[in-house]
């Protein structure tokens, strides 16, 4: 009874990861389509949108890794799984690092923006006493 029960898991475990990786991999591949799409349409923020599919996709081949650990029975199996574990979970770091980093130059450049249009508001208000004043000259 046992055996079968442990069959039974074995195989769900392993439809489990490969179904797990399988939307890692479609995640990934429409993130990316999607981002070249943007990039030619000229959208400024593809890169933040493509590092998130990249993190999303990465989650789910992470989760993929895990469920392995629960059916790894050799340790060489093991220390290898464990250091694929580790890589991407370094790698979901630096993702979503770079998205922290992307988003907040976009929330500058948007300031800045804002800057600019308030000081050219400000110019124009003092300017514009002056101008009319020569207009009416003229």
């Amino acid at each position: 009874m046992t055996e079968v029960l442990h069959h039974l898991m074995r195989e769900l475990i392993e439809y489990s990861i490969i179904l797990l990786e399988l939307i890692g991999v479609l995640v990934l591949l429409a993130g990316a389509l999607r981002a070249t799409v943007n990039y030619i349409k000229g959208d400024p923020h593809t890169r933040v949108k493509l590092c998130r599919a990249m993190a999303m996709a990465l989650e789910f081949k992470l989760g993929g890794e895990i469920l392995r650990t629960v059916i790894v029975r050799e340790f060489s199996e093991i220390a290898l799984v464990g250091c694929i574990i580790v890589l991407r979970a370094g790698l979901s770091f630096l993702i979503h690092w770079a998205i922290r980093t992307e988003e907040k130059d976009q929330a500058e450049e948007k300031l800045e923006e804002c800057n600019v249009e308030v000081l050219d508001k400000e110019k124009r208000e003092k300017v514009a006493p002056r101008w009319r004043s020569i207009k009416e000259v003229i």
